[in-house]
């Protein structure tokens, strides 16, 4: 795949995962969608290939780390938090146990 594809495929799933860590908090999508655009457009003149492998890479890094670290809450009362999380965040919770589950 050509490194002008990376870099678009790179840009689109940034804004997907904008969309779906963010969702229904407006100032937080405008946010993201202005930082995101910003850091593509200092890095737009790079020419060197392995400067934009380096850029890709971090790029490809922030995507995880928003879809996996970032947690949506919402104040519902002075001193209380609702959160809200993704359903690919909910993982399966199993209790600790002795002998490893045989896989299917």
């Amino acid at each position: 795949m050509g490194t002008r594809l990376k870099v678009l495929g790179v840009f689109k799933t940034l804004h997907r995962t904008r969309m779906a860590v963010f969702k229904d908090d407006h100032r937080a999508l405008t946010a993201a969608r202005l930082k995101i655009n910003e850091e593509f457009r200092k890095n737009k003149n790079e020419t060197s290939e392995e400067n934009i492998q380096k850029l890709i890479k971090v790029g490809s890094d922030v995507d995880i780390v928003l879809r996996q670290s970032v947690v949506q809450m919402e104040h519902v009362a002075e001193n209380r938090l609702l959160l809200r999380p993704r359903k690919d965040l909910l993982l399966e919770n199993v209790p600790y146990c002795d002998k490893p589950r045989e896989k299917s």
